[in-house]
Parts: C-alpha cells; sequence; structure tokens
C-alpha cells in the first residue's frame, strides 16, 4: 500500500515512535509560528528555559490579534514580543502586516515541512501542502528550544472532491461548511482530513487554505492537500517558487475513512449561531433582516477574495440598516486592492475599512449591537465571541456576505440580479517585506524590554497522589476555550499577567467562579462532551491552574487543550462509562486516590462522589497518556519537565 501525502509528510519528520493510529510520535518541526495573545507567554517560557538562542529553521513572531492601543499593556507587550524576537532569533512581524496566517502562507510556508503554532488556524499552511498544527504556546517554546513535537499518529480522512463550483455563487468557504454540516465540531478528533480528486485542480491555493483554515473547527489534528502546479503558481507568484516541490499521494494510498463531495452540487450554506457545526443551506434563512457584515478574518481575507467582494460592491451601495467592515490578511492584500481601484470601490459602496488584523473574529471592536445579526466570513461564532452575548452570528462566504451587505438581509447570493466579474488568480504579487524585522545574528546583548503587567508564569505542582476537592463547576458539551478564558479588549490585554487574568475564568458562565475557586483553594472542573474546543489559548489551562484546579473530568476533550492541560499539571480525565457523567455534579465532593499509580503503567482510577446530602457514587476515570506526559505531569508540567532535562543533560 502506497502512502498519502499526510504520511509521506510525517515519515520525512519522524524522530521517534511508530507511525500507527493512536500510538505517539515525535517530530522533527521546521517552522513555528506565535501571536501576541499567546506569544508573549511563549517568549516568558524561552526565558524561563535559560536558552540562548531559537533552534529550529524558521520562527516568526506575528502582531495580529490584540492590536488596540487603549491602555500601555498592548504595545508594552508588543515591544517585549520585538526585543524577545531579536534575542532569540525569531523574525518579527509588526503591527499592521497582516493576520500570521495569511501571511505565513504568502512569505515563509514551505510545501512538505513541518509548522506548529500558538493559535488554532495553524493547518491553514495544509493548502500548501504542509502539516501545520496548532498547539499551545508550552509547546512551540518547547520546539523553539529544541525539543520535538509529540502528537498522537492521526487517522487520515480522504475527503475525495470532484467536479467544479459553481462560481462566484459558491465558494470555498461552502466546500468546509459542507464538511462540518457532514461531520460537525468533533467529528475530526484525532484525525487528518486530506483533499483528494479532480476537484482539487480547480481550486486555487487561497481557496485551499480557507479549507484547510476552518478545518480546525472540525476538531481535526490538521487538514492536507497535494502540493502541485496550483502550489508552485502561488509560490512563483510570490517570487519563492525555488522552494516549491511535488507532493502528491500515491495511487494506492491508503486512508482510514473517504467523505465524498461534488462540487457542482454544492450549494451557498450559512452556520447558524451558536456553532461553526450548525450548517443548513442559505435558501432556509432568506428574508432575516442583517445589521452588520464582517468580511475578512484568516480564513477569506487573501487578495482575490477582497477583489471579488469588491466587484460586487462597486457601483451599488450597503444597506441603510447594515454597518460593513472588511479586514484585508495582509499588507500585500491590502496594496494590491488599493493599487487596483478595488479598495475605492468598496469606500464608495459604503464600507468600513478596518487594519489587516484579526479585529472583530476575536471581540477586538466591531462589536454587534444588542440582539443584532451579524454576518461573517469568519471560522467561529461561539456565543459572546463577538463582544455581544445576545448577538446571532453567522458564517459564510464572502461572497454571500457581500450580496447580504447590500440587501439588508440573507440572501442566496444565486437570486440576487448582479452580474459578479470573478477575478483572475494574479501571476505576480506585489512583494514589500519592509514590515518584517530580521533578528541579528547574534542578539546575545539585546535588552529584553518588559512593561510592568507582563509577570512571572506560575508553575504547577508535581502529582499528588490523591485529589479531595469539590466540583466548582458542570458544563455541557462543546464548552469552549473562550467560554473557560473569554477574549476581547476587557481581557486580551491581560494575557501576560496571569494573576490579573485568571479573574475572569468561566466569567461568561459563573461571574463567582473566581472567588470561588480561591476560596476553595483545590477543586475539579466536570465536562461533557468536547470539552476545550477552539483557540489554542493556553491561558484557559494556566490560568485554571493558578486558581487550583487540579482536573478536568470529561466525556472527551479537544486535541490542543488537552496538551495544554497537560502541560501546566491538570489531569484530563475521562469518564470510562459516559453516564457517569449524570453521577456528578456542582459542589459535589470528588474524592481520587492512586494518581501516582498512574505514573506506572496505571491507567484506570476509581473515584468517589460525595453529594450535598452525604449519598455516594463510585464512577471509574481513564487518563491515557504516553509516557512522556507522564513524566510532565508527575513534575508538574511541561516548564519543570524541560528545566529538569537540562539540569540532567
Amino acid at each position: 500500500m502506497g502512502d498519502s501525502v499526510t504520511y509521506k509528510i510525517l515519515k520525512e519528520h519522524l524522530v521517534a515512535g511508530e507511525i500507527s493510529k493512536g500510538k505517539p510520535i515525535s517530530l522533527k518541526i521546521d517552522q513555528v509560528l506565535t501571536q501576541d495573545a499567546t506569544g508573549t507567554m511563549v517568549y516568558l517560557q524561552l526565558e524561563a528555559m535559560g536558552i540562548d538562542k531559537i533552534k529550529v529553521p524558521v520562527a516568526v513572531a506575528y502582531i495580529d490579534h490584540n492590536t488596540l492601543q487603549t491602555s500601555f499593556r498592548n504595545p508594552d507587550d508588543h515591544i517585549f514580543l520585538q526585543t524577545s524576537a531579536a534575542k532569540y532569533g525569531a523574525i518579527f512581524s509588526r503591527p499592521g502586516n497582516g493576520i500570521c496566517h495569511q501571511l505565513h502562507l504568502e512569505r515563509f510556508g514551505v510545501p512538505g515541512a513541518t509548522l506548529i503554532g500558538s493559535d488554532s488556524h495553524t493547518p491553514t499552511g495544509g493548502g500548501l501542502g504542509m502539516i501545520s498544527m496548532g498547539t499551545g504556546g508550552l509547546d512551540v517554546a518547547a520546539v523553539m528550544a529544541g525539543e520535538n513535537y509529540e502528537v498522537n499518529t492521526p487517522e487520515v480522512v480522504e475527503v475525495r472532491l470532484s467536479g467544479k463550483l459553481n462560481k462566484p455563487y459558491v465558494m470555498a468557504m461552502d466546500v468546509i461548511l459542507e464538511v462540518l454540516r457532514l461531520i460537525g465540531v468533533k467529528g475530526g478528533l484525532g484525525k487528518v482530513f486530506e483533499y483528494t480528486g479532480s476537484g482539487v485542480s480547480y481550486l486555487s491555493l487561497t481557496e485551499r487554505a480557507t479549507i484547510t483554515n476552518m478545518g480546525a473547527e472540525l476538531g481535526a489534528t490538521t487538514s492536507v492537500f497535494p502540493s502541485d502546479g496550483e502550489t508552485k503558481r502561488f509560490l512563483k507568484a510570490q517570487k519563492r517558487d525555488n522552494v516549491w516541490k511535488e507532493i502528491i499521494a500515491d495511487d494506492d494510498a491508503g486512508y482510514d475513512s473517504l467523505i465524498e463531495i461534488d462540487l457542482s452540487k454544492l450549494e451557498p450554506l450559512v452556520a447558524k449561531p451558536f456553532s461553526p457545526g450548525s450548517v443548513v443551506p442559505i435558501k432556509e434563512l432568506k428574508g432575516t433582516p442583517v445589521d452588520q457584515v464582517c468580511i475578512g478574518s484568516c480564513t477569506n481575507s487573501s487578495y482575490t477574495t477582497l477583489a471579488l467582494v469588491a466587484n460586487i460592491l462597486k457601483g451599488n451601495r450597503v444597506a441603510e440598516n447594515v454597518s460593513l467592515t472588511v479586514s484585508p490578511g495582509s499588507k500585500q492584500a491590502f496594496s494590491m486592492i488599493s493599487s487596483d481601484g478595488s479598495l475605492t470601490s468598496m469606500i464608495d459602496s459604503g464600507a468600513r475599512i478596518l487594519e489587516s488584523v484579526c479585529g472583530p473574529c476575536i471581540g477586538m471592536g466591531q462589536a454587534p449591537k444588542s440582539g443584532g445579526v451579524s454576518i461573517r466570513t469568519f471560522n467561529r461564532n461561539f456565543k459572546g465571541r463577538s463582544g455581544t452575548d445576545d448577538a446571532q452570528v453567522y458564517l459564510c462566504s464572502p461572497v454571500s456576505a457581500a450580496c447580504m451587505a447590500l440587501k439588508g438581509e440573507i440572501i442566496d447570493p444565486r437570486d440576487f440580479s448582479l452580474d459578479i466579474n470573478m477575478p483572475t488568480e494574479p501571476e505576480e504579487f506585489i512583494i514589500n517585506d519592509n514590515m518584517f524585522i530580521f533578528p541579528p545574528k547574534d542578539g546575545i546583548d539585546v535588552e529584553v524590554i518588559k512593561g510592568p503587567n507582563i509577570k512571572p508564569i506560575p508553575l504547577g505542582e508535581n502529582l499528588a497522589d490523591k485529589i479531595d476537592a469539590k466540583i466548582l463547576l458542570k458544563l455541557e458539551d462543546n464548552i469552549s476555550t473562550d467560554d473557560i478564558m473569554p477574549a476581547g479588549g476587557k481581557v486580551l490585554p491581560l494575557r501576560s499577567n496571569i494573576p490579573a487574568i485568571s479573574e475572569f475564568v468561566f466569567s461568561g458562565i459563573d461571574k463567582d467562579f473566581y472567588k470561588r475557586a480561591k476560596k476553595f483553594g483545590s477543586s475539579v472542573i466536570v465536562g461533557a462532551e468536547n470539552y476545550g474546543q477552539g483557540s489554542s489559548r493556553e491561558h484557559a489551562a494556566i490560568a485554571p491552574m493558578f486558581l487550583g484546579i487540579k482536573a478536568v473530568i470529561a466525556k472527551s476533550i479537544a486535541r490542543i487543550h488537552r496538551k495544554n492541560l497537560i502541560n501546566y499539571g491538570i489531569l484530563p480525565l475521562l469518564f470510562k462509562n459516559s453516564d457517569d457523567y449524570a453521577k456528578c455534579n456542582a459542589d459535589d465532593n470528588v474524592q481520587i486516590v492512586g494518581l501516582t499509580d498512574i505514573l506506572d503503567g496505571v491507567n484506570e482510577v476509581i473515584c468517589k462522589i460525595v453529594h450535598d446530602d452525604g449519598a455516594k457514587d463510585e464512577i471509574a476515570l481513564v487518563l491515557e497518556i504516553s509516557l512522556r506526559e507522564k513524566s510532565i505531569l508527575e513534575q508538574g508540567g511541561f516548564l519543570p519537565y524541560i528545566k529538569g532535562k537540562q539540569k540532567k543533560g
């Protein structure tokens, strides 16, 4: 049996372990990226490790999430990241240069390479034929310090595409929405989605990147396309075709399962509030009034996408009840729509042009009105993420969104009486890398500048043999890291100050959570399915650790969040019998003994539940971890583990 694209790249980078479904493997990593909302922790962790220089070939520190400068905190963090990048040997991308995933695709991505990033949408690079994975910041710091990256060998799902999209009405966004419609937001756990078939050749590189970007919402390890002639064309237009190589699956490649999609039969789709997996045809919601439309984000902000939106808006006027915003994904895309007249068409239509940053996608500005309907071309629509708790946020393609902005209501773009001109992919992009700052050859004398909001990283404690703690919260399915640690303009500026940001843990669910956690000292969280979905933000693990959370007990835990919990010494325990979830209640007491036996190969423990009325239940819990993860938990987290290795070395 031949190899898939996925297995070809994994085998080329395998350092330890066996490539066999579900088994842990260690990989050599070629590139890393950070962004500012998670990157400050990465560089504080590097400092705590005591390394002198990054030990990975390419590292880029992007500023794209938190650029609002309403106080000293954000600009202080930016200069901290800039001086840290110079000291340790990373490339620094200045604020306004663009969104990390779009920029990395344009300027640094290499077919066949491995990339990890402290952002859950790092799989965008899969559109270029890379194995690109999102992970927690501490994992990124460890790789930068010379560690390999451990991941369980994924299942590989073949997504076989046939036919051609009915452009411009049906776009790449509709492809990934269809996959989400088919398998949901937890259907990708432990899987890589590899796109194959004749339909692949009709998708541009940036269309492929849209699909791999939003593949993160499946809960997938990553998604990947072959590196073919279209990949080479894109890289040539970026003046980087020297890094291209062909990577295609063998004719007899084996896959674990198959999804077949006929692109010609797809119709415009939309994800309803409050999940990217709540997907229906747009025509089912026809006529729903719209208050806001936001076009952009790392999912849909390439030059060609923006030029297409401009062609729809040209000579037309945004509906009087709609506020339309457009966020170019990079300075390159911004420059190109400026030079070809697209920007003028947008402005003349009534669109508001925003910075080339994440912005509204993470609740940094452009919050909808109370109860407002917001149409977004983004990748997430979790409740409250927009900055307005009762806003109704829908996700759809840029063409659908632009038509809705003009109509003032939800409309199937095929029903919109407008002749839409499809722009062509450019043969050459405007290349100007002056907003990248490349590090000196030796940064040993660079002074790292820290503002007063930047605090030391708290460390976890060695694993104790028992837990005797209260269940502070019992939660439903699909709790996101936004639910655990909110984003937005109020919270994100505290990302470098764990004691301060910890006051907001679960604040949208339980406003008294912080006070109760501090009162009890040690506590446990109970979740259901897919606990910790969404953003890779490790603050959703480190802040609970700081508040004394000893374990999360759930039916299933999202991949990145599970790694983050282990990295900060929090036990990711699973119900052996999912029906036992019903036996746990908030304010019950949990008693678990024999935890140190886990380090000796026992992966099951008995948990006693003591209810308020004195009644008791016993349930079995499972901890499925690798040998390396056992060592990490034993020492209280990944940072103490690495420091311990350094002392031994």
